[in-house]
């Protein structure tokens, strides 16, 4: 993650209005970021962390009261990056309005680089809710928001096959197709990052292109026989 100098004042944080100092905090929070993509939290040592960075372990605890301490800073820039990419997807520019497929593709690769960029803290917060810590809350409410956005997006037409006339509002049944169409892209995500177990990984372009078309198959149908719409971009008045 290449979270910027303002973004270390975090709960948990020992404040610093030196810059070398908050330089130091984010180099600590950048490299656990990195090394939890091949390591689990348990194995992420203090001394290797601070090694990897030229820092001292008296550095690390001048800024953080413990290990919990520095992975709930870690959980918050995570948290934060995603509300800054994922509730932006897709880019309303870079598809044109009403193309059903190219906006499913956009919103669903954006989707895989920001969990691919930040999978070992994703992995290490699964992992620590399965154990008990309410580590996951967070992503479950960006999950929905993400969810809520979506259904934001999708208008569907006022004839099922025309993309000329579109309904006002979707109705309830329309949005759950969404909802449960995110749910599937996600919960897919989800088990690449905890359980690997292929064909295709996180790291493989290929997973964002099949579940980009897994999500149009699934908009387009819907219960009732008629297709769920076609993406628009978003406007001011769009609220999540």
């Amino acid at each position: 993650m290449p979270p910027q100098i303002s973004a270390v004042d975090l709960p948990g944080v020992t404040p610093s209005r030196q810059q070398r100092s908050r330089e130091t905090t984010l180099a600590l929070l950048t490299a656990g970021a990195e090394l939890l993509r091949t390591r689990s939290l348990a194995e992420l040592s203090i001394s290797d962390l601070c090694a990897d960075i030229g820092a001292t372990v008296g550095a690390f605890y001048s800024r953080f009261d413990s290990k919990e301490a520095y992975f709930n800073a870690l959980l918050a820039l995570t948290l934060e990056d995603g509300r800054e990419q994922l509730l932006k997807l897709p880019a309303s520019e870079a598809a044109p309005a009403g193309d059903l497929d190219a906006q499913c593709h956009l919103l669903v690769r954006g989707t895989v680089l920001w969990m691919r960029r930040h999978k070992g803290v994703l992995r290490a917060a699964l992992v620590r809710s399965e154990n008990g810590s309410n580590n996951w809350t967070g992503f479950k409410d960006l999950a929905q928001a993400l969810s809520q956005r979506a259904a934001l997006l999708l208008r569907p037409t006022a004839d099922g096959a025309s993309a000329g006339r579109r309904k006002p509002t979707a109705t309830a049944e329309e949005r759950k197709t969404v909802a449960f169409g995110i749910q599937v892209v996600l919960g897919t995500l989800v088990n690449a990052i905890l359980n690997d177990p292929g064909p295709l990984s996180i790291d493989d372009d290929e997973i964002a292109e099949r579940l980009g078309a897994c999500l149009v198959l699934l908009l387009r149908s819907a219960p009732g026989g008629g297709e769920c719409g076609h993406l628009r971009p978003a406007t001011e008045k769009d609220t999540f």
